[in-house]
Parts: structure tokens; C-alpha cells; sequence
């Protein structure tokens, strides 16, 4: 599924509106907080293993 990415999954604006270069750095250390389809706030898991984030739309991505 390749999906358009709308907005940023770690400040939830647009991602064609701003510079987002910090936050795709933070993002290689950390999950995503919220959809980038939808902007919705997911429910983050983490655990020591990895991460499980859920958008109650779009459903659940894994890194």
C-alpha cells in the first residue's frame, strides 16, 4: 500500500507547507505521533523491541 504522505507523523501540519527536516530526525529516533493521511493523534506503543503506533482510521504501522 503506498500511500501519500499529507502530513508530518511528528507535528501533524502539512508536509508540503513547511520545513520538516528536524522532525524527520526525530522521527529516525522515535514513532510517529500522529496519521500522515489523516492528521488524527495515534495510540503509540513502545516497547523495548520496537514500536506499534494506531490510527483509528487508517490503522496500525510498526517500525
Amino acid at each position: 500500500m503506498n500511500e501519500t504522505v499529507l502530513y508530518c507523523g511528528h507535528c501533524g501540519r502539512d508536509a508540503a507547507a513547511a520545513d520538516h527536516e528536524a522532525c524527520a530526525r526525530a522521527l529516525r529516533l522515535e514513532p510517529p505521533r500522529y496519521c500522515e493521511q489523516c492528521r488524527r493523534r495515534m495510540v503509540v506503543q513502545v516497547s523495548p523491541t520496537g514500536w506499534r503506533a494506531r490510527c483509528s482510521v487508517h490503522g496500525e504501522r510498526s517500525g
